[in-house]
């Protein structure tokens, strides 16, 4: 690996400098490009790709002059192979816009070395190269919440089960539950091909973490991870044969 090509977009020159600086600090990083605002920040893309060494990640600020970083990021995410996008900001009230365009981080100024370092990890974990544990990519989605005025990308890999709660989700993970606005609608949707299925009006399961489905006086039930989640009967016979499925799949000829 000869490190990632990173670039740092910035209107602010310290701001801009110190990013630089402690990306260039980074072991994983191989080249650090640099930008003042949205358009040469998309020169520097373009001139990349003509030279066949494409930008694998954008550390972008938010309020910029001219071309913001959230419409910089929604033009990004139309590219034919996007670079990850890492949101560098002092503002906490972009990180739904961060989630709809699929950020990698969401970082809040002034950045810590640790967290950047973290950001750092999770792009080399999407982009399928060695980030310094042997990780590889396990889910196509993150999610921001909100941790003490922190926001943090929670991975769909972490998640074991969805709970509706209004007009927001509830998100169990081993290490406790993320209060989020979003339907579960949307993330069943968005989250499917990470191996989740709807079990229930109110209820969204990693398929990977059930441990058991039994049925008792006509009413069906899943365990995961210890905790008993209702099946409804519109999902119980087509839950039953996807873990059907899967057993027979994971069974040794």
């Amino acid at each position: 690996m000869t490190g990632l090509r990173v670039l740092a977009v910035d209107d602010e020159l310290p701001a801009l400098e110190d990013l630089a600086y402690l990306l260039r600090d980074d072991p994983r990083i191989g080249e650090v490009a640099q930008a003042r605002d949205g358009a040469a920040a998309l020169r520097v893309l373009d001139r990349a790709i003509a030279d066949g060494r494409p930008i694998d990640a954008v550390f972008l600020d938010i309020r910029m002059r001219g071309l913001d970083g959230v419409v910089l990021g929604r033009l990004l995410s139309q590219f034919a192979n996007p670079p990850r996008v890492v949101f560098v900001t002092a503002y906490e009230e972009h990180a739904v816009d961060a989630f709809e365009i699929k950020a990698e981080d969401y970082l809040l100024k002034p950045v810590r070395p640790e967290r950047l370092a973290e950001a750092v990890r999770r792009v080399c974990v999407s982009a399928e190269l060695p980030d310094g544990d042997g990780a590889s990519r396990a889910g196509p989605g993150t999610i921001p919440v909100e941790l003490g005025g922190v926001t943090r990308f929670v991975a769909s890999t972490e998640v074991r089960y969805v709970e509706a709660q209004g007009d927001y989700a509830r998100l169990h993970t081993a290490g406790g539950s993320h209060l989020v606005r979003i339907s579960l609608a949307t993330l069943e949707e968005r989250w499917s091909s990470a191996g989740f299925v709807r079990v229930h009006r109110s209820h969204l399961v990693a398929v990977k973490h059930i441990d058991e489905l039994h049925i008792d006086s006509g009413r069906c039930v899943v365990r995961v991870c210890g905790t008993e989640i209702p099946v409804s009967r519109r999902h119980t016979r087509e839950l039953r044969d996807l873990l059907v499925r899967r057993a027979r799949k994971g069974r040794p000829e």
